[in-house]
Formats: C-alpha cells, structure tokens, sequence
C-alpha cells in the first residue's frame, strides 16, 4: 500500500496543531438531545440557528450583562457570551437548563443558566441588554402582552431587546409539526406594533436563510425587532 503522506505533510500537520491546546472538558463536549437531532435530520437548521445568535451578538457586542429569554438547550448561548462580559441565560423548562449546566457550565464560565419563567414575572435585576429568538411564535397570544411586559421590566431604562420569529408569512411553508408549535407568528407590521406598544424605538429586519436584510418583510421568512428604551410608565407591573 501507498503511503498516503510524506514525512513532510506530518511535520507540517504538527507545526499547525502543536500550540492548539485541547481542553478535557471540550473532548467531553455534547450536545443537547434536540440540538444533536437537529444536526442529525436538517444540519442547515443549525446554520441558521447561529447566524440568528450572530446577529444578536453583533448587536449586543461589549454589553456588561445580557439576558436570554428561552435559551432551550443552550447552543446560540455559547456564540453571544464571546461577545458579552456577563450572560444570564434562562428557560422555563427545567431539563433544558440541566442540559445546558450537564453540557456548557465546566468551560462557559461567563454564562449563568437559570431556571425562570418570564410569563411568571420579570428577572429582579435589570440588564443592559436582552434577547429572545424563536419563543414568541409558542407563546399564547393571551399572554403575549405579559411575556413583553416582563422582559422590559427587566432591563435597564435605557435597554435594548432583540427579539426574532418566523413570520407569519413563512407558515405556509412550514411543516405539520411546526405549525402545531407555532400558535403566535406575526407579520413584520404586526411585530413592530406590538413591540412599540413597550418600546419607544423598534428597528425592524428580515432574514432568509443566513441572510439579514432590510428589504421587504412579507417577503421574509425570519423576522428581528430590535427594541430600544423600554416604556416603562405603559407597562403594567
């Protein structure tokens, strides 16, 4: 049998790897149940799944501390606390957050996960910044107005929320299971009221794919509010 690579290609492959320290703990790294089968069944989910929290972190980059509203298992986590001195990432789902404390919490020493549900009442401390992706389109739009209130509560006077969704345009094309789970998508006009009813300023975005733009929102299949300057005097405490 051929040998495959000279004794050149080895010293070279060594010279590259020779100053990449691998943690034990990164070795040991898994995923979440859903994150691995999202990976697994539609890995272009997870593409997506990261240039939404890329966004976020751009937007958000250099903040003191940060809040996340519905983390799940963690992963979109992982990217905004590179970016952010202090994340203090929550789920109302408990397995979710022992999932992410299992998996993340031995090396993401920045990142707090914290059991807390946000219809129940907002975070006591207030946070500069804030983000919630794919939980509004699950939330009974009889409490929606709660979920809202609650996050602006929670933020400084001053504070930025970024919030993102699939539109209600893009259900048509979504799948039963989807459909079933999403009981809350909003037209990109039905966001930005219903953001400017808690926020003086909303910056509205679509995103396709991996792509951010600012083109013509029915025609999006992801949208993002970005929300500044919480109105706190309409908010009912």
């Amino acid at each position: 049998m051929k040998k495959c690579f000279s004794n050149a290609s080895s010293v070279r492959a060594k010279s590259i790897y020779k100053n990449i320290k691998i943690e034990k703990h990164v070795k040991g790294f898994m995923l979440g149940e859903f994150n691995s089968y999202h990976l697994i069944s539609d890995p272009k989910r997870v593409g997506f799944l990261f240039a939404r929290y890329k966004f976020v972190a751009k937007m958000l980059e250099g903040y003191e501390r940060v809040l996340e509203v519905g983390c799940q298992e963690g992963l979109g986590s992982l990217l905004v606390a590179k970016s952010v001195k202090k994340l203090v990432a929550t789920d109302f789902y408990k397995p979710h957050i022992e999932s992410c404390v299992g998996n993340t919490s031995s090396f993401a020493k920045n990142i707090e996960f914290r059991w807390h549900d946000i219809i129940g009442g907002p975070i006591v401390e207030h946070f500069a910044g804030a983000y919630s992706l794919d939980v509004l389109e699950h939330i009974d739009p009889k409490q929606e107005d709660l979920y809202m209130a609650n996050v602006a509560l929670s933020l400084e006077e001053k504070g930025v929320f970024i919030i993102g969704t699939p539109s209600l345009e893009s259900q048509k094309y979504a799948s039963s299971a989807s459909k079933e789970g999403h009981i809350n998508c909003k037209s990109g006009e039905g966001l930005r009221l219903f953001c400017q009813n808690y926020f003086y300023n909303v910056f509205m975005f679509g995103m396709n794919d991996e792509v951010i733009h600012t083109g013509f929102l029915p025609m999006a299949h992801y949208l993002f509010a970005v929300c500044v300057d919480p109105i706190k005097g309409k908010i009912n405490k």
